[in-house]
């Protein structure tokens, strides 16, 4: 029935639409006389009056034909614009000219000024016919919206801009109100954006925010540099409005600008960079055909591992995690998106020798990203062992199966907190490294390591924690004031693995660049902001005190490894530091044994073998 009605509704506005051509074809057809003798009727001549009379049921029914050609009955003339008016220039014009060569032929004769009024009335009569349904509309949405609560202001005054406020301005159905525009281009102020003043540059921000009593502010410059974007936001936050802004620059670039894609602004927005690129043409020749296992493909690099592993075409994906929650979540969603992937997810731990020798003799993979890891800093404090288990052992296991499979290439996961370790993780994750420069020297397979710093929304993050504690009200707890670290994107870090992985050869540790370090309490305070409330009087900030085995802040490079740079100047390989294997292996039985014998401290083994680690005291 509803399908009915619509059809009706359709048809209705066709022959609406028909009937007035027609009579704006009769009446195009005489003003031109009209307008020849100045009004003054009895001053036209018969012979002329008699032409146009001839040829006005053949222009009506040309005209018709030719507007059903150009589908001037099909659009949906409420959401007219620069294509509609250019089907009727086109359409109105093809019309008149038919006629002319009709008035021609037939040899029926009208003033020359008569062709160039005709088309010119005919295509004002349409255009009138098709837009002002379209405008009343807008006006009537337009004072809808000055009725809206949300008072808006929007940053940018370009395409995006201007795409955001037509759009907001012509829904019946939005709840704010743009009442004015900012700009840092000073020949756009005092201009106008579909009816929206440009009332300034970003230093006016704060004014026009208080004078035009605005509530929330739209950042609409999709091409700009995360530097600039964290400047304006920076200057935003003293307004107290709800900030919003549009995803990138690539939304822009296919015509996805819309209400839609306006998200809150983030805390990523705050890193005060642009977005790190990597050469994807050579991931794609790296990856592409390859059989492929990534362990802790679960876990937020490992499932951002897979996402961008399974966008490059392998042969086959193998994922291997302990959490079969979290596998069957990464699982699913790349079924969802690849179909056609060839993909294994495996239950296993990377404890298990054999279970680890039988995943790869099985399916035999050209290239291992070991992601699997024990990672919580203050929970491997109070259980030292299972962090030893887990990362160094597991890595040993995993790497000796990779080994004896014949895999080419195996690059293991490590972080920042491996150099000059004060937490039992971080001397855990430098043994790996050892452990993985040393097979290098001993197989065929090429083991790399890369390191990096905190990624942004990872598991155990600390903005998700901050996050939380914003949504039940408060407080924010911070662990210092002075505690910085280094952030960066998931994918960002899991895209610069995939190219530090082209760009082994076997033996490095590649350092991923992760720009300037970030003050937590800069971090906590500014999403505190983001969220709509104000530091101490809505949610206030809780100084903890370090946690066991954390420091003030983390280092990328150990002082004797010097730094040596490839093509991408994000990643740099560290120079491998001698090691005495004989002693090496030795300390490392020795730990294993302290570990399966459930030791109650293992820190002065690990000592022996990280002389770097200095195992911090609680209150340190």
């Amino acid at each position: 029935m509803s399908k009915w009605v619509l059809n009706s509704k359709l048809m209705t506005r066709r022959i609406f639409l028909i009937i007035y051509d027609t009579l704006a074809v009769a009446a195009a057809c005489f003003i031109p006389l009209i307008f020849r003798y100045e009004f003054q009727l009895e001053e036209i001549p018969d012979r002329y009056m008699d032409s146009v009379w001839w040829a006005l049921p053949f222009s009506v029914v040309l005209t018709l034909v030719v507007f059903w050609i150009f589908r001037l009955y099909h659009s949906l003339w409420a959401y007219a614009g620069v294509t509609e008016m250019q089907n009727i220039v086109v359409a109105c014009t093809v019309s008149a000219a038919l006629q002319a060569v009709l008035l021609l032929v037939s040899r029926h004769s009208v003033p020359r000024s008569y062709y160039f009024i005709y088309a010119l009335c005919l295509i004002l009569l349409t255009m009138l016919s098709r837009f002002s349904y379209r405008f009343a509309r807008d006006t009537k949405h337009r004072r809808h919206n000055q009725k809206n609560g949300t008072a808006v202001m929007v940053i940018g005054a370009g395409d995006a801009g201007n795409v955001i406020i037509k759009e907001i301005n012509s829904s019946y159905y939005s709840t704010m109100s743009i009442k004015c525009v900012v700009d840092d281009d000073k020949n756009k102020w005092g201009r106008y954006v579909q009816g929206i003043k440009v009332v300034g540059g970003r230093n006016t921000i704060v004014e026009n925010a208080a004078l035009y009593g605005i509530d929330e502010i739209i950042i609409a410059i999709p091409s700009a540099p995360k530097r600039v974007i964290k400047e304006i936001i920076d200057i935003c936050q003293e307004t107290n409005c709800k900030l919003r802004t549009l995803p990138g620059m690539y939304q822009l670039v296919n015509g996805e600008v819309d209400v839609s894609k306006i998200r809150d602004v983030d805390v990523e927005d705050l890193l005060g960079r642009d977005p790190i690129r990597v050469d994807m043409d050579s991931i794609l020749g790296y990856v592409r055909d390859r059989k492929i296992v990534v362990t802790g493909g679960g876990g937020s690099i490992g499932s951002e591992l897979c996402r961008q592993i399974a966008a490059h075409q392998p042969r086959q994906l193998i994922i291997i995690d302990i959490y079969e929650n979290s596998a069957y979540d990464i699982q699913q969603e790349l079924l969802q998106k690849y179909p056609k992937l060839d993909l294994v997810v495996l239950i296993a731990s990377v404890r298990n020798t054999n279970r680890m020798n039988t995943i790869f003799e099985t399916y035999k993979p050209d290239i291992v990203y070991h992601a699997a890891a024990h990672k919580h800093v203050p929970l491997m404090e109070t259980s030292p062992n299972e962090a030893i288990k887990n990362n160094v052992f597991g890595t040993w296991k995993t790497a000796q199966a990779a080994a004896y499979a014949g895999v080419k290439k195996f690059v293991m996961i490590s972080t920042d907190k491996a150099v000059n370790p004060t937490n039992i993780m971080g001397a855990s994750k430098r043994i790996c490294e050892m452990i993985i420069q040393t097979f290098d020297r001993h197989y065929e397979t090429e083991f790399v390591a890369v390191r990096f710093g905190n990624v942004l929304g990872s598991n155990g993050s600390v903005i998700p924690l901050f996050r939380r504690q914003i949504e039940l009200g408060g407080p924010v707890t911070v662990t210092h004031p002075d505690i910085i670290r280094y952030f960066m994107t998931i994918p960002e870090a899991v895209s610069l693995v995939l190219q530090a992985g082209v760009y082994a050869k076997g033996g490095e540790i590649f350092v991923l660049d992760m720009g300037e370090p970030v003050r937590i309490l800069d971090l906590a305070k500014n999403l505190i902001r983001l969220s709509g409330y104000k530091v101490d009087e809505d949610i206030k900030i809780v100084f903890t005190g370090l946690r066991p085995g954390e420091k003030l802040y983390e280092e990328m490079l150990m002082k004797e490894e010097g730094l040596k740079e490839t093509e991408n100047k994000l990643i740099h390989i560290g120079k491998p530091i001698d090691i005495d294997e004989d002693v090496f292996f030795r300390q490392l039985k020795r730990l294993k044994e302290a570990t399966v014998n459930e030791e109650v401290d293992v820190r002065q083994i690990v000592q022996e073998i990280v002389p770097t680690y200095i195992p911090m005291q609680n209150g340190d």
